[in-house]
């Protein structure tokens, strides 16, 4: 461990970086309307003597962005603060059970955020500004949605590298899925609900299309490495008739090496191969996002940073893909290298029981100061 680090490690704050935390999750921000959470983390830096940038997004939507030491930022610590919807608007807010913080956005990603502004806080009062590192500190809107936070920034922005706090249990992840969403629309005809002799309901063949596709070798769960979920399905709604219409949307995580374009393609394949096998169909395929994953070169000086340090914390460094989508995919494709680490497991985001252990939270603060001090 180097000397900066040290000393940036011994002015990290548990106390402070669990007060952070815990206002974090008690501020509402689903995407769309984080304004409040913005407006809290401004007063914070501006209470602590930091410029912070507002970079706009749209109206009353904006970025926060802060530098340190001299030159372009050769890395940006990268951290989203909106959430999904509350489940529910009276209980969304922390709770905590021993070392364990549960509510909305705990882990993804206001654990990974707040040991973010953790690490920041304890640089600039460990190092001198000569000693600073040249790093960025980016906390973006949008992400649950469409990624415009991040499509923004990096409309003037490159920075080479990036490190994104998106829960991966403090697994390093290299590596990223890409993802891409397809859209499924059958048509029929409608008739009373008594008579469907008459009629012919979309549903069903959306039903029989779905078969058909669960079939092939590109679904099969236990031989294909995608990963796929049916995300939602909507029919017509005219009283006691037969659904004339049926829609369906399914999310699709592509290992780092394999191209949307391909996956599309095989999709499109199968769906006119149930054109043939289903009588009467009349079914529409649309893809309206699409975007490739990747895989980063090892030899590295993050990954470098991360051998050294994680024995320091008692930590035994593993490396996986990231399975989600995150900004990771936009930063990849505008030429940033997106390392994606933080605290909190994902298989609990965007569920009721949502929850991060503080000692992950306070580690990750560790981590991302020490690549920070790594990149200069």
């Amino acid at each position: 461990m180097t000397d900066r680090t040290q000393r940036v490690w011994q002015a990290i704050d548990p106390g402070r970086l669990r007060r952070t935390f815990i206002e974090m999750v008690n501020i509402y921000s689903p995407s769309g309307k984080e304004e409040d959470i913005q407006l809290y983390l401004e007063g914070l830096f501006s209470t602590a003597g930091f410029a912070v940038r507002r970079q706009e997004v749209d109206e009353d939507r904006y970025n926060l962005c802060l530098t340190m030491g001299t030159g372009e930022p050769q890395l940006y610590l990268v951290a989203h603060v909106d959430t999904v919807p509350a489940w529910d608007l009276e209980d969304f807010g922390a709770r905590e059970e021993g070392r364990i913080i549960y509510g909305l956005g705990s882990a993804d990603m206001k654990g990974g955020c707040a040991a973010m502004i953790e690490a920041w806080l304890a640089m600039a009062s460990a190092l001198k500004p000569e000693e600073r590192p040249p790093v960025g500190l980016l906390l973006t809107v949008g992400e649950e949605e469409n990624g415009d936070g991040s499509a923004a920034f990096l409309e003037n922005y490159h920075p080479p590298w990036a490190v994104i706090g998106e829960p991966t249990g403090l697994i390093a992840c290299f590596a990223h899925y890409g993802y891409m969403e397809a859209g499924f629309v059958t048509r029929g005809v409608r008739s009373h609900s008594s008579l469907p002799e008459l009629g012919h309901n979309a549903v069903e063949s959306m039903l029989r299309v779905l078969m058909h596709l669960g079939r092939d070798p590109l679904f099969d769960r236990a031989q294909s490495d995608i990963v796929y979920s049916i995300r939602e399905m909507s029919s017509s709604r005219a009283g006691f008739v037969v659904p004339d219409r049926c829609e369906t949307w399914i999310d699709l995580h592509l290992p780092p090496a394999q191209n949307p374009v391909v996956v599309q393609e095989a999709i499109r394949r199968i769906a006119a191969g149930a054109e043939l096998a289903i009588p009467g169909l009349d079914l529409d395929v649309t893809f309206d996002f699409a975007s490739a994953g990747y895989a980063l070169d090892m030899n590295s000086h993050l990954a470098k940073t991360l051998e050294n340090i994680y024995p320091e914390l008692g930590l035994k460094l593993r490396l996986d893909a990231f399975r989600s989508h995150s900004d990771g995919n936009l930063f990849f494709a505008a030429g940033a290298k997106p390392l994606i680490l933080g605290p909190g497991a994902l298989e609990t985001a965007h569920t009721s029981d949502e929850q991060v252990i503080f000692d992950e939270v306070a580690a990750a603060a560790r981590i991302y100061a020490a690549l920070c001090i790594g990149a200069g």
